[in-house]
């Protein structure tokens, strides 16, 4: 179809033509300057139905050091730390909540899980509390107890100092006295004892807890206060019968790992997700390379010449050598991460990572090298007109030094100028040169070019 269409352009402009008459170009090349002052006779009328029809896009000239450019092929992969998994803590039969590729944010159910060791974890809890009570109430005990020793001691001490005023002794309350007196360090240990115990039970309850607060994910506070059921107030594990998991932070559902409604032993992992925002750039450089990488002064990754990415779409790039090199390959790795993303960055896909290392030359006014063409014995690009985006100028390159993607070019442009990138080579054979001087021309809406005459 696109033969088709460049051969009926082609005999359209031989057999057809227009109006007015157009001043002939010369073949050399003219500087701006030229182009503004005598006005440039190979223009080509470009309407946007005509630019729809040949599938002309355009890409903007920039300023590069195209010469101190090294461009290394690589693709795109995921940070380490952009994958989370999330595993079994507990055996148990489970419930998926989410679908593979399903995006998720914090706090959104992944899946859920029924336990049979969960009541085993609850009932640590209870052993827990009934501990601290009874250790409370043996405390009461023997603080009575010491209480009441005390003061029957103080009542024996009473008569017995009583009768020695009197000097009458009763050996009898002499020995009730001693047995009180002995009986204190007794009565304190065991006031003592029952203190340990309390403090065992409450390390115990607060293990319990913290077991069971990993087990659903929540904070202990939350996992052990009270909150009302049916009107009556209960401990909020009392209430969970299934274990929720929620997500802990943004990204996408990878893998599924399970069958919904199979029954895993901890540590299985049921999903993982990836954060798809924390993605770098990886890249095999040559050896030889390595001295001139060493003084990069800038990097950025471009995408490949692709329909629908614009070939100026490119992203700066943080640039971090590897720490090991290939013996065999003779290469190193590059690591670069995108200071922003694009439509384009995805893991897997390839790209180019260029690095721009130091030079004491300046940089030029550059075009990617697929928008010039060889018409003949000269190499020509299309310059959009500056003062009509419906205008492209024809142009005979003065063509510096290329790296494949870019060349300088020398004259004729200026910064802020726009070439034909997509349709370019439509655009040279409807105005093929072919030894003969360029006239001025235009495009029907039917897609036919007409020189002027």
């Amino acid at each position: 179809m696109i033969l088709r269409c460049i051969w009926m352009l082609m005999v359209l402009f031989l057999l057809s033509g227009c109006s007015p008459s157009s001043v002939e170009v010369p073949a050399e090349n003219h500087s701006e300057q030229d182009i503004v002052e005598d006005g440039p006779t190979n223009l080509i009328a470009v309407p946007p139905t005509i630019r729809r029809n040949l599938g002309i896009t355009f890409a903007k000239v920039e300023v590069r050091q195209v010469e101190d450019t090294i461009r290394i092929p690589g693709a795109f992969e995921l940070q380490p730390l952009a994958r989370r998994e999330y595993h079994m803590v507990l055996p148990g039969r489970v419930e998926l909540l989410v679908d593979q590729y399903q995006p998720v944010e914090p706090g959104d159910l992944l899946y859920r899980f029924e336990s049979p060791s969960w009541p085993e974890l609850l009932h640590e809890i209870i052993l827990g509390d009934q501990g601290i009570d009874l250790a409370h109430s043996e405390i009461l005990v023997w603080e009575a107890k010491v209480d009441e020793a005390k003061k029957k001691l103080e009542r024996v001490r009473g008569r017995v100092r009583a009768l020695a005023q009197a000097d009458f002794k009763r050996a009898d309350l002499e020995a009730v006295l001693a047995e009180v007196e002995a009986s204190l360090p007794r009565l304190s240990a065991e006031l003592g004892l029952a203190k340990t115990r309390l403090r065992n039970a409450e390390r115990t309850r607060v293990h319990a807890v913290h077991r069971a607060a990993t087990s659903v994910d929540l904070a202990e506070e939350e996992l052990d206060k009270d909150i009302l059921v049916d009107g009556e107030k209960v401990p909020m594990y009392m209430t969970i019968d299934w274990i929720e998991v929620k997500a802990v932070e943004s990204g996408v559902v990878e893998v599924l790992s399970v069958t919904d409604g199979s029954f895993v032993e901890p540590p299985t992992t049921i999903l993982s997700t990836v954060n798809s925002q924390l993605v770098r750039f990886r890249a095999m450089a040559l050896q030889a390379d390595m001295a001139d990488l060493s003084r990069a002064t800038g990097s950025r990754i471009v995408p490949p010449q692709s329909p629908g990415i614009m070939i100026n779409d490119a992203v700066e790039a943080t640039l971090t050598l590897g720490l090991e090199a290939h013996p065999q390959e003779r290469t190193m790795p590059l690591l670069a991460i995108p200071e922003r993303l694009t439509s384009w960055i995805r893991p897997g896909v390839s790209a180019f990572l260029e690095v721009v290392v130091a030079s004491n030359k300046a940089p030029a006014l550059a075009v990617p090298r697929s928008s010039v063409v060889k018409d003949g014995l000269t190499h020509v690009f299309f310059r959009r007109d500056p003062s009509d985006p419906n205008r492209v100028i024809r142009v005979e390159a003065d063509m510096g030094v290329s790296d494949g993607r870019w060349v300088t070019i020398e004259s004729g442009l200026v910064r802020g100028d726009e070439v034909v990138l997509n349709g370019v080579y439509e655009l040279k054979l409807a105005t093929q040169n072919s030894g003969t001087s360029l006239k001025g021309g235009h495009f029907h809406a039917d897609g036919s070019y007409h020189g002027d005459e």
